[in-house]
């Protein structure tokens, strides 16, 4: 029997915490806390950070974990770069589940982006109607930007506003398809689509809207994962578990 610390919090996370819950794999599955009624496998759940890599070393020693699988958010470089450290201490091995990223078709009107400041730029000088798909962190880079109009989704609505004018707030839950991806871009006259390349399928739905509509892709690139192993796919990272 060994124990596995899956950093969750994406649903690919959750559908690998249920496929990993085999015969000879206890998982527990970490959850930072952030999100409100978030998805969760059906396995034993741990909620709330742990205090910065040492608090992660500290947990994977007094509970015995045998082996962590880094399933969090391609974006949550932090988080990667704990889990990194934590494991490098105390010689656990560790696994970056990591989907692959999106990749243009020869349809698709992209603007690559190092971060989310190189976006706010660019749009500083190509103002227009953005529809903000990156989170409400991020928000604030595209905050006094002259002449510009946005349109994000949240949820539930968000607590304490949102921190830029000139902004329509949606309030709705996914799963979303291409149909009603491009009905929203429509009748909120949307001219840009902002979002970062966390790859999958979940949320390629509006890729394929802004596609059928012309709608140029300000896409931001993702950060580098920390070394070592990386699976891209479910039964890619299964088999590592397999092998321990």
């Amino acid at each position: 029997m060994i124990r596995v610390l899956i950093l969750g919090g994406t649903r690919d996370a959750v559908d690998l915490a249920g496929a990993a819950a085999l015969d000879e794999t206890e998982v527990i599955y970490s959850l930072a806390g952030v999100t409100r009624e978030p998805n969760l496998p059906g396995c034993q759940v741990r909620t709330g950070g742990f205090g910065g890599p040492e608090g992660l070393e500290a947990y994977i020693q007094s509970t015995g974990i045998d082996a962590v699988v880094d399933a969090t958010h391609p974006f949550a470089a932090e988080i990667a770069a704990n889990a990194f450290a934590a494991c490098q201490q105390t010689g656990v091995p560790r696994l970056k589940f990591l989907r692959p990223p999106w990749q243009p078709g020869p349809d698709d009107d992209w603007i690559e982006a190092a971060s989310t400041s190189d976006a706010a730029a660019y749009l500083a000088d190509h103002p227009g109607t953005a529809f903000l798909t990156i989170g409400g962190r991020e928000l604030a880079a595209f905050a006094g930007l002259p002449n510009c109009r946005f349109v994000v989704r949240y949820i539930h609505p968000p607590k304490g506003g949102v921190p830029l004018e000139n902004c329509a707030v949606v309030v709705d839950r996914g799963p979303f398809d291409a149909a009603g991806e491009s009905g929203l871009m429509r009748a909120r006259g949307v001219q840009y689509l902002i979002t970062k390349n966390s790859g999958g399928e979940g949320a390629a739905a509006k890729l394929g809207a802004a596609r059928s509509l012309g709608i140029p892709v300000i896409m931001i690139a993702r950060p580098a994962p920390p070394e070592g192993k990386i699976a891209g796919t479910e039964a890619e990272a299964i088999a590592w578990l397999q092998s321990l």
